[in-house]
């Protein structure tokens, strides 16, 4: 039996490389609908995931097997309806969308918002990163603007009047620097905090055993 699905999953997957929203008239007729139901089991679509396929085959004159395409689905979410798998949709960032059976969807429940709470954590840590990544090359522009304003400054060639503008510039592009520096500092310090909450939290999920 589990040759059987293995060789259907296999099937499934080719299928889904083809793009089923194109499926040729061709395909539509030579589709293992319970493969496809698997393979849409498997990556917790929603029943109305059918009704996709059933549209793109109807434009050939093609009628889509829900029979087989259900019985498919249901093996494929007995697979998907698992901890480990509710964990690594959670982690990835992916939706749920209430496919589980109720036998299985309060475990399955637990170790998503499990690998949710991981993922968000993740997400303070990158965010954090990005946004130093970000003032860090506002300081680098800041700093190469004064400093060809620096060199305008005491060129020969510039008038009184410029000087007092480049002056005024100068000015306020160190109250800038003061400030980037300033929140530069205080991201470092948010992304040690996020960085210690998930280096906790890691710790903490390894011991679920996901």
């Amino acid at each position: 039996m589990k040759t059987e699905w293995k060789l259907v999953a296999l099937a499934a997957a080719t299928l889904a490389m083809s793009g089923c929203a194109s499926m040729s008239g061709e395909e539509c007729m030579a589709t293992d609908w319970s493969a496809v139901g698997y393979e849409d089991g498997a990556r917790g679509y929603t029943s109305d995931r059918f009704g996709q396929h059933r549209k793109a085959c109807a434009k050939h004159g093609v009628t889509a097997d829900f029979g087989d395409y259900q019985a498919g689905r249901e093996q494929g979410l007995r697979e998907y309806c698992q901890p480990g798998r509710g964990f690594d949709v959670g982690a990835s960032g992916g939706r749920y969308y209430g496919v589980c059976d109720v036998q299985l969807e309060g475990d399955f429940l637990d170790a998503y918002n499990a690998g949710a709470h991981l993922y968000v954590l993740r997400s303070n840590v990158n965010r954090a990163t990005a946004d130093i990544k970000s003032r860090e090359r506002e300081l680098e522009e800041v700093a190469e603007s004064t400093r060809q304003k620096e060199i305008l400054l005491i060129a020969d060639e510039t008038t009184t009047e410029e000087r007092i503008i480049l002056l005024a510039d100068l000015k306020k592009l160190s109250e800038q620097k003061g400030r980037l520096e300033a929140e530069i500092r205080e991201l470092y310090d948010v992304r040690a905090r996020h960085q210690a909450e998930l280096e906790d939290y890691q710790v903490a999920v390894a011991d679920f055993g996901y």
